[in-house]
């Protein structure tokens, strides 16, 4: 526990004396009751009961200064709140391999089926953008906490050739860090033409402000959450935006739709074997320090998806808890107060 003002602490080295102000008025009040009434008398008045019961008031009250101070001193602990400037970027992967049938009625289908429900357990606050992904990515939902529009934009998915996994996670790193020049390009041989997001005829401008790796997973306002078979076929290097991801802080919880074993799905005139590429997602995750989720069903969809509502919607924080002992403080002098009344008539 760290303290914002943590001079109000040496107040407590007044405490030890209000103990001994106590136990010298107890002995003066002692010393009075001895010169009018017999020493016999004021032993029976006083019993052992009666006795421990004159004390616990005033402790109580010591209790009460003690924590109003402590709360004076502003402390600081790291507790588990809700995260309220949360985003989730919901990847999902649009292409031919998703028409297959393995999991029922098919991958698209029971995948934005799984979507809308995990929707539904978000918290109202936590905004929500979409990114679909086929041969290139696109946003198809900007970051929002309109869940309808989330609905509509997950419903209009149409689907189209090749996976291209790594650029699906670079736009939604785009999306997330608008200004930090995320971009394809920068990717693949023609990124050493140029620099973190600035093209070579801004060469000769001012450099944008440099950018620093953090640890990976430390980015706790934000998450992306990938679902795919994990076959790419074009595009950006997965791991690479997955390297970039964690250099942001940002973890990539993959789930992978489909079977291992796959099935052979025609396309336009073509046929192919589509197979969930469960290494590539586990890279990925492991990577950025997220995890990975196998869903072979519809219902298995469902489950990783509440699971990861009740992952992403919370947070560790330092949080200033002055109320939490001020309510102590209260709570402890009313009952020394209480007490006092029902014992004895009188407020301490």
């Amino acid at each position: 526990m760290n303290f914002l003002w943590p001079q109000f602490l040496w107040l407590l080295a007044a405490m030890p004396l209000l103990v001994l102000l106590y136990v010298w008025l107890l002995r003066r009040k002692k010393k009075l009751a001895l010169r009018y009434a017999s020493l016999s008398i004021v032993r029976e008045a006083m019993g052992v009961r009666q006795s421990v019961r004159r004390h616990i008031p005033p402790f109580l009250f010591l209790l009460a200064m003690v924590a109003m101070l402590i709360a004076a001193a502003r402390p600081m602990a790291v507790v588990v709140l809700p995260s309220n400037q949360q985003t989730i970027i919901l990847a999902m992967d649009v292409s031919g391999s998703m028409r297959a049938a393995d999991v029922q009625p098919n991958r698209l289908v029971a995948a934005q089926e799984a979507a809308k429900a995990f929707l539904k357990e978000l918290p109202r606050h936590v905004k929500v953008g979409i990114v679909a992904f086929a041969g290139s990515a696109n946003v198809a939902q900007l970051p929002t906490t309109n869940r309808e529009e989330l609905v509509q934009a997950i419903d209009s998915f149409q689907l189209q050739r090749a996976t291209a996994t790594g650029n699906a996670i670079v736009v939604s790193l785009a999306t997330l860090f608008p200004d930090a020049g995320i971009d394809i390009s920068n990717f693949g041989p023609q990124a050493n033409n140029r620099t973190r997001g600035v093209p070579i005829e801004q060469a000769g401008k001012p450099p944008p402000k440099e950018f620093t790796p953090v640890a990976p997973g430390s980015y706790t306002s934000a998450a992306i959450i990938m679902l795919t078979d994990g076959q790419r076929t074009t595009g950006v290097d997965p791991l690479d935006a997955a390297k970039v991801a964690a250099e942001h802080g940002v973890r990539v919880y993959t789930v992978g739709i489909g079977t291992v074993d796959g099935e052979t799905i025609g396309f336009e005139g073509w046929s192919m074997r589509v197979r969930l590429d469960e290494e590539t997602l586990k890279a990925i995750a492991n990577k950025t320090q997220a995890e990975y989720y196998y869903a072979g069903t519809a219902a298995d969809l469902t489950k990783v998806y509440n699971t990861l509502s009740s992952r992403l919607t919370v947070e560790k924080k330092e949080t200033e808890i002055s109320a939490l002992f001020a309510l102590g403080a209260a709570v402890l002098a009313l009952l020394s107060a209480g007490l006092s009344l029902l014992w004895f008539n009188r407020i301490l």
